[in-house]
């Protein structure tokens, strides 16, 4: 197999990877819930934890991260050496991305992304992704608001990717845009910060 077909054949099954609902499958199995009757209706892992406690949500944190880190560290390893291989690994991260947002399964509506995208740049771009797990964490603690935390880990990672690998690379760019993408899909939480209306939780959240 040539190499654009190769990497066309990535794109495809990183989104296909994106795509599987891990909040939705896990708490039908385990809980016999269809955890978009369940608060926010969201498929990510703090909604799968308001269904199933601490342990699904760090679950379904744990696979919607490892969901886009496998198909890029596949692609890194399997374009190793080709030109464009960058390009390629982006398509895929992006592919799987897209496929949490919009999956095919479920009429292209998914999760707000948070999870997945700190599984991309915890393979693309380690420290960045570290940068803004600990936003996460520091501005959760000081908040008991997880879209804070949400919204506060997706900029500083954007930020650090830009720092990182500067403007120049197409991760840096990537990183814009997924922080983009996460504070769109947040915008019903954000027009309830700026009411006051935001829920806080009185237990740790498990991600988003």
């Amino acid at each position: 197999m040539n190499d654009p077909l190769l990497g066309a054949a990535l794109v495809v099954a990183g989104y296909l990877s994106g795509s599987i609902p891990f909040g939705l499958l896990l708490a039908r199995i385990f809980l016999g819930v269809d955890v978009r009757t369940v608060g926010s209706g969201n498929i990510g892992a703090t909604n799968a934890a308001r269904a199933g406690g601490r342990a699904m949500g760090v679950a379904v944190l744990v696979l919607d991260a490892a969901k886009a880190m496998l198909p890029i560290v596949l692609t890194r390893r399997l374009l190793a050496g080709t030109p464009r291989a960058e390009l390629w690994e982006m398509g895929v991260a992006m592919a799987a991305f897209a496929g949490h947002l919009y999956p095919v399964w479920l009429g292209f509506k998914g999760g707000k992304g948070v999870a997945t995208g700190l599984g991309i740049f915890a393979v693309l771009a380690p420290w960045a992704a570290a940068a803004g797990l600990a936003t996460w964490a520091l501005a959760y603690a000081a908040t008991r608001t997880s879209s804070v935390g949400s919204l506060g880990g997706a900029a500083v990672c954007a930020a650090g990717v830009l720092v990182i690998r500067g403007p120049g690379s197409p991760v840096s760019w990537a990183g814009i845009f997924i922080a983009a993408m996460i504070f769109w899909r947040h915008r019903e939480n954000i027009g309830r910060l700026l009411r006051g209306e935001e829920l806080r939780r009185r237990s740790p959240p498990a991600g988003s």
